[in-house]
């Protein structure tokens, strides 16, 4: 390494090299066919919670992409809807998320599930249940975004009318919600990491709903591996090379959470290493061979669908909007 280099390169280095060390580049890569393009470029979201999407780039190496770029995610836009207009090839995001875009004709194809859970509802004393919330005031990053879906489908799956019975204070109408929550001049907020291992260490409030154990949102998906459509039609190898690396990445942020807190810290990923690695510890990155995917989009698609949230039925969405096939050859390759 030239003696140029700054502290930070080096430890992105032994980082990067220390997570391919790790993981085992599958025998059948030599005999598989050769991809279809070596880019691919995923999204780069401030959450913790897709540390795979993050994790994953020196395995997307070992897969054979020569160029793994990380596009910025624009604020008030989901992540699902940047994959839709082409401006990355793959990301993350929450399938509740996902399916919406699938419902408004965003052109995108979600290939599997990564992880059960990550938001945490953050309340007042005096709120016990998210029914509780009726005619308070809730705290979400932007109205339409991740949180605001999943609180949502929370809302209507208990009878709550999220429209009518819930007052949303989203970012767009001035100060951070989730400093107005800290300041005890909102009722509720809905956290996601590392949102909940902020607030805790600080003794704010209480969790009336974490996501990771409380069903039934323990028993689905959360976040869920969505595809450009024209790239995944076009592009079928690089695909399920692509969700083989994410998924392995998965399992690496089980095996290793703490080469993988300190990898995305220092590539700025994410800002604290204790908060990162608080994060990894307490999500199930590891029940993507486990879980139905097609069960958590009609699951969340249902929901949606009930409160008016998305016009297609359940089946339309799954019919126009996923692929399995991909994450069942992985599955057999990757068999526990």
């Amino acid at each position: 390494m030239p003696i140029t280099a700054t502290r930070r390169q080096f430890l992105n280095a032994v980082s990067l090299a220390s997570a391919g060390a790790l993981i085992r580049v599958p025998q059948v890569l030599a005999a598989e066919e050769a991809l279809e393009t070596t880019a691919v470029r995923l999204l780069k979201f401030p959450g913790i919670c897709i540390a795979p999407q993050y994790a994953a780039e020196q395995l997307l190496r070992a897969e054979g992409f020569t160029d793994v770029r990380y596009v910025d995610w624009e604020p008030n836009l989901s992540l699902s809807v940047k994959v839709g207009r082409g401006d990355a090839d793959f990301s993350l995001d929450f399938a509740g998320q996902s399916i919406q875009a699938i419902d408004s004709g965003a052109a995108i194809t979600i290939l599997g599930g990564v992880h059960v859970g990550c938001y945490e509802l953050f309340a007042k004393d005096e709120i016990r249940s998210v029914g509780d919330l009726k005619n308070r005031t809730i705290g979400i990053r932007t109205g339409g975004a991740n949180p605001h879906v999943y609180l949502t489908a929370m809302a209507a799956h208990i009878g709550v009318d999220p429209t009518h019975d819930i007052r949303w204070v989203t970012s767009a109408d001035g100060p951070n919600p989730f400093n107005l929550f800290i300041n005890g001049e909102i009722d509720a907020y809905l956290a996601i990491p590392p949102e909940p291992q902020e607030l805790r260490a600080r003794g704010i409030r209480h969790v009336v709903l974490n996501s990771i154990v409380d069903r039934p949102w323990s028993q689905y998906f959360c976040c869920m591996l969505a595809g450009n459509r024209e790239f995944v039609l076009a592009n079928t190898i690089a695909t399920k090379r692509v969700l083989r690396a994410i998924v392995k990445a998965a399992d690496l942020c089980v095996s290793q959470p703490a080469l993988i807190a300190r990898q995305i810290v220092d590539r700025g990923f994410a800002d604290n290493y204790d908060f990162a690695l608080q994060s990894l510890g307490a999500i199930p990155y590891d029940k993507w061979r486990e879980y139905d995917p097609e069960d958590t989009v009609r699951f969340y698609a249902l929901r949606l669908h009930e409160v008016g949230f998305i016009k297609s039925t359940p089946q339309k969405i799954i019919a126009d909007g996923t692929d399995w096939r991909f994450l069942e050859e992985v599955k057999r390759e990757l068999k526990a």
